[in-house]
């Protein structure tokens, strides 16, 4: 059975994933008929985010997404965004050029967009994008800065940073005030091969969720912190193949 989609008026289902401290990491008990979904509005609350029995892994990917994609979000000028939205895809004005950096997190994407009030991000876009794509993409990544844990020196990191097209970075989560928390968010950045990629080939689908993100930084401003917690999507931790989580860092 599905249930209403809230964001694009279809009928569709999202995973739905209960998480549980179990020896300081997650229990993942998922319940479906097919690939671990049921049917879940998205308009409840962020899984992981104030609950008093769940302590967030540090580095995770937190994200809505289905057996065979991810959604992402990215803020744009409305001139992207309305070519983008008539396209189906990424189109100019959009320029691949420039590095474009994509974010699972949609309360980063809030924090970096401002609520949909930063200039030339006043539109927020909702990618799906599919799995494979988003795995290809960490599997080629190289962090946005050296880390002892995962390069042997900096000459390593360096060599790294000159053969890929994808840049990630883990940078503290936010709560609806935009304070750092202490678990990260991952931002992940396509140049050349990988933003060709992300256009041509992984892009399944894009939505304008303008107005939920400024409906709910409205609630924020209100002080409606519950009412604003209450329209969130849903954010599962998505569990990476362990080699592409060994190459991003990721518990």
């Amino acid at each position: 059975m599905a249930e209403h989609d809230a964001w694009s008026g279809e009928e569709r289902y999202l995973p739905m994933v209960i998480f549980s401290l179990v020896k300081n990491s997650y229990k993942n008990i998922a319940s479906s008929k097919e690939h671990g979904r049921c049917p879940i509005q998205a308009s409840l609350i962020t899984e992981t985010m104030d609950q008093p029995n769940v302590a967030p892994t540090k580095y995770a990917i937190r994200a809505q997404y289905t057996s065979k994609t991810i959604t992402v979000y990215q803020a744009y000028s409305p001139a992207i965004a309305n070519a983008a939205l008539s396209a189906g895809k990424f189109v100019a004005p959009f320029k691949r050029v420039r590095m474009t950096w994509i974010k699972p997190s949609f309360l980063w994407m809030a924090y970096r967009c401002g609520w949909a009030t930063k200039k030339d991000q006043e539109r927020v876009l909702a990618i799906e994008i599919t799995r494979e794509g988003f795995e290809w993409a960490l599997a080629h990544a190289c962090l946005s800065h050296p880390t002892p844990r995962l390069y042997a020196d900096h000459a390593a990191w360096e060599h790294r940073k000159n053969e890929s097209s994808v840049r990630v970075q883990w940078d503290p989560e936010r709560d609806f005030e935009f304070r750092p928390l202490e678990y990260r968010s991952l931002q992940v950045g396509l140049k050349e091969e990988a933003v060709d990629r992300y256009v041509d080939e992984w892009t399944v689908g894009i939505r304008d969720v303008t107005w939920l993100m400024q409906e709910i930084g409205q609630l924020v401003r209100e002080g409606k912190i519950e009412e604003a917690r209450r329209k969130m999507p849903v954010e599962e931790v998505y569990v990476l193949p362990t080699d592409v989580a060994t190459v991003v860092g990721a518990d």
